[in-house]
């Protein structure tokens, strides 16, 4: 894959571009990560704040994780697009909640890791060979 990978939320008012791979992609299935995806369960891609680059304005809306830390989330005002997740004592670090269009290479998407997995929906089968956690690493 080159970079920059470049995207956008649903209606095109936020644009990113990604300068390079994830340290990783991780699938939670957790309650909280089904709510926001409405699917059984959210892909994440890790990635070091300095290696993303945004435009257009965004929202922020936090709660409290179960680790005890603060989960805020950045979201497009206009379509209500989430983009990413950070813990506000660690900006360092972005939890991008990217969606898998508009690339010609989907490997980017495939989840290194699998979390939270007792709280997955019965059905879903996680390949052979990836990394679970039962809860959060």
């Amino acid at each position: 894959m080159s970079y920059p990978v470049e995207g956008s939320c649903q209606c095109g008012q936020v644009t990113f571009k990604i300068h390079e791979a994830p340290k990783m992609v991780i699938a939670c299935h957790c309650k909280e990560c089904q709510k926001l995806a409405t699917a059984p369960y959210s892909v994440t891609a890790v990635i070091d704040y300095d290696k993303i680059e945004f435009s257009g304005e965004l929202k922020e809306w936090s709660r409290p994780a179960d680790s005890g830390n603060t989960s805020t989330a950045a979201f497009c005002p206009d379509c209500g697009n989430r983009l990413y997740h950070y813990n506000p004592a660690d900006k360092a670090t972005l939890k991008l909640k990217l969606k898998p269009v508009g690339l010609k290479d989907d490997a980017f998407y495939k989840p290194t890791v699998h979390v939270w997995t007792d709280e997955k929906q019965n059905w879903v089968e996680i390949p052979e060979g990836v990394k679970t956690f039962a809860k959060q690493p």
